[in-house]
């Protein structure tokens, strides 16, 4: 045989075995899901621009998804790639898409109509499906009375798959899925009586409800229902048992209902006469001294929206105000911390806000440096209000209970033990009025977060739902004479 002959004998068996070591490479299996992310050394969450998910304030990104997202993604030191998407079908999409984001961190609720499409993780927190109308027309009790009516409800939600489940007991029950609005467009449209009714979870309502104050709740449209994250369709549980592992932790160590009281545990402390004033006295009042708080909030660090929501606590931004303690001027300040201060005037809205400001960073800066912010920021408002110290004797009640004295969730349940005899009566400084410092504290927290809302740049899916429906700026929006 010649050695021609020989080698195309041997070329087959070479190429053979050349493919067969190539089609082994191919068949390795991939690296666990996980192991992926950490070695690209980021973590992709997509979510809503809304109040109770992401938005931008003076500080940067906040909300309460964005909180969680970013722990999560501190706790596997990744870095963390927001975005955002304009309808929930789009989310959904992406999660099932190839190369797609690794989260779905979105306010969305376990939606069985969707566990083909992607996997949820455990549940953190439990809402409830709401019927909302508006004040003063009859109110909707059952599912009948919403028969010929005009619904909304978000396209590609829960909420929508849940009506159109009972479509089928209830035929004459229409309703419109938009993919043009956010929850905070439903409640405007119901609030300004361009559709009848709504349907949004009770989170929703709550953390928005303040920027319409008609809006009220008809009937449960069912019980609770769990919130969690959505991800990708793998079968690898190694990123969903990251995920699952991080909502056990933080809700072990009280994280977690830290998160939830920062954003919604304040939420529910304005009625419709409350949320009514505020609207028109942030039309009528607050342009006179919003300069001034905007100068003072530079000055000393402060954000000029807190300043201003302490200002409406304290006076409802009348520079006039005088208490029956002989309190005075906006910030409503003594005699002796007027003097402390520096001011000599207190019903000059000047002096008294720049003087409010200099008291509440000098109060901030006798805390323990074991408090963080922002929970330094809303004890400093309580000691404000209260005094540091019956102030921190709350704290050492708190402690003495074992709970946290450095977490305002913890503290706040405590100050009202201070005007009772049987606690009162352990402490250094005695009895104090302390349901009053919640309430201050609670109010102001409400107050700011409007105003933070309200004059951010909104995203571009809420200003196309403005042209749609032909809704003006939120601070325009909110209902004259009623």
């Amino acid at each position: 045989m010649s050695e021609k002959s020989s080698r195309s004998i041997k070329l087959p068996v070479l190429t053979t075995l050349l493919c067969a070591l190539l089609l082994s490479a191919c068949e390795q299996p991939q690296p666990p899901r996980l192991e992926q992310i950490k070695e690209d050394g980021t973590l992709r969450v997509v979510t809503r621009n809304s109040p109770t998910t992401y938005y931008q304030d003076r500080h940067g990104s906040t909300g309460l998804e964005y909180e969680l997202s970013r722990r999560f993604a501190d706790s596997l030191d990744l870095e963390l790639e927001v975005e955002t998407i304009s309808t929930l079908d789009e989310l959904y999409a992406q999660l099932a898409s190839e190369g797609g984001p690794h989260i779905g961190a979105a306010g969305i609720t376990v939606n069985p109509a969707r566990e083909g499409q992607v996997r949820f993780a455990d549940s953190y927190l439990d809402v409830t499906p709401q019927v909302v109308f508006r004040r003063g027309d009859r109110q909707p009790t059952a599912i009948e009375d919403l028969y010929d009516k005009r619904i909304m409800v978000l396209k590609g939600s829960s909420l929508a798959d849940q009506l159109r489940d009972l479509q089928t007991e209830h035929p004459q029950l229409i309703f419109e899925e938009s993919d043009n609005v956010e929850v905070v467009d439903l409640l405007r449209l119901v609030n300004d009586n361009e559709i009848d009714y709504a349907v949004v979870y009770s989170n929703e309502l709550i953390v928005n409800q303040a920027f319409y104050p008609a809006v009220r709740v008809g009937f449960d449209l069912s019980d609770e229902r769990p919130m969690a994250w959505a991800l990708p369709n793998d079968p690898d549980d190694t990123l969903l048992d990251a995920v699952n592992k991080f909502f056990t932790d933080i809700r072990a160590d009280g994280t977690l209902d830290q998160l939830i009281e920062r954003f919604y545990g304040h939420s529910d402390v304005l009625d419709y006469v409350g949320a009514r004033g505020f609207a028109q006295h942030t039309q009528q009042r607050l342009p006179r001294y919003e300069t001034l708080f905007r100068q003072a909030g530079d000055q000393y660090g402060l954000d000029w929206r807190l300043l201003a929501a302490m200002g409406y606590q304290e006076s409802l931004w009348d520079a006039d105000a005088k208490s029956f303690t002989g309190v005075r001027g906006l910030m409503m300040l003594t005699l002796p911390t007027a003097k402390f201060v520096g001011v000599t005037n207190r019903v000059d809205p000047k002096q008294s806000i720049f003087g409010g400001a200099r008291y509440l960073i000098w109060v901030r800066d006798q805390l323990s440096t074991d408090i963080p912010e922002p929970d330094r920021t809303w004890f400093a408002m309580a000691a404000y209000n209260v005094g540091i110290g019956h102030l921190d004797d709350a704290r050492k009640l708190t402690s003495s209970n074992g709970r946290d004295p450095n977490r305002w969730v913890d503290v706040k349940d405590h100050l009202p033990l201070l005007s009772k005899k049987e606690w009162y009566s352990k402490t250094r400084y005695g009895y104090a009025r302390g349901a009053e410092p919640v309430h201050y504290v609670q109010n102001i927290r409400r107050y700011h977060e409007i105003l933070q809302w309200v004059t951010q740049p909104q995203s571009e899916m809420a200003q196309a739902a403005a042209e749609k429906y032909h809704t003006p700026g939120i601070l325009e929006q909110i209902p004259q004479g009623f």
